[in-house]
């Protein structure tokens, strides 16, 4: 799938115009990035939920996993997802003749689902086995035209580098690079960190290492992230209520305010807000 000045050319020759709108503000992008199976998802669903709590500010969910797991922890029932468009885009002549004349912003919002404070899109599952360029370039360009629409968004990347060697979430303001205690989830999170060290677009994105699952025993991942000069944005301790919502099908937004993992990622939305206090000064969250 190549992409033009004029629009996005589709792998059947078919053209979709990139009407990119001119910024009308700047949102905050907080991207959580990290091993499978770490948590990723359930971190990203708790700074979702913490931001909507933080002011009144709308708050764009974006699930770039092709598990789609977000819109259960968020307790969200999507309907469409960027996948399903650009197949029709490309399998339907009538779908793509409605959209010709579409900005791209607008068929985003066709896969937007609104939730309680939140606004969700999918990305969807890639449209072969192991492709996902198409859909990944669809993303960015749809990223990048809703921004001007939120004050907050968070995405939550697939499991490991794959989207950061894509830059499928270039230019984000933060980075949080997810891992537990494992050997193994340290290895990812360097992996990353590697990829974004060298990208010329992260240059002003605060990057920093979340430890989850911690049973007080973090310590070897905090003096791993002191040898790579990264920041610890913060420490989830290890939190039995996840598990029980996970078994039962609840949603984790739905955690109680003295959850562990709500308190850990309640600090660490602290810190990003204290970094970037405009994206929630009342000028942009009253919009």
């Amino acid at each position: 799938m190549e992409l033009g000045r004029e629009g996005v050319n589709l792998p059947c020759g078919v053209g979709l115009p990139l009407a990119l709108p001119a910024s009308e503000g700047k949102a905050l992008k907080i991207a959580v990035a990290g091993k499978g199976g770490s948590g990723k998802t359930v971190i990203a669903a708790l700074m979702i939920r913490i931001a909507t709590e933080m002011a009144t500010t709308r708050v764009l969910a974006i699930d770039a996993d092709s598990a789609v797991s977000l819109p259960y922890a968020l307790g969200i029932d999507f309907k469409d997802t960027v996948s399903e468009i650009r197949s029709r885009l490309i399998e339907d002549p009538h779908a793509r003749a409605a959209a010709r004349d579409k900005p791209i912003r607008d068929l985003m919002a066709a896969a937007t689902q609104p939730g309680q404070g939140v606004v969700l899109l999918v990305m969807g599952r890639p449209e072969g086995p192991g492709c996902y360029c198409g859909i990944n370039d669809m993303l960015r360009y749809g990223i990048d035209s809703l921004t001007s629409e939120y004050g907050v968004i968070v995405i939550d990347c697939e499991a490991g580098p794959e989207q950061m060697n894509r830059r499928v979430v270039n230019g984000v303001d933060v980075l949080a690079i997810l891992t537990d205690v494992s050997l193994r989830g340290v290895r990812v999170a360097r992996s990353i960190m590697k990829v974004v060290e060298n990208d010329p677009t992260m240059v002003q994105t605060q990057i920093g290492l979340v430890i989850n699952r911690s049973r007080d025993n973090h310590r070897t991942v905090v003096d791993e992230a002191a040898e790579w000069e990264l920041d610890v944005l913060g420490i989830v301790p290890e939190d039995q209520l996840v598990a029980e919502y996970d078994g039962v099908g609840r949603p984790i937004i739905e955690l109680p305010s003295t959850s562990p993992s709500v308190h850990g990622v309640r600090a660490i939305m602290n810190n990003i807000r204290s970094a970037h206090p405009q994206s929630f000064a009342p000028t942009i969250l009253s919009r």
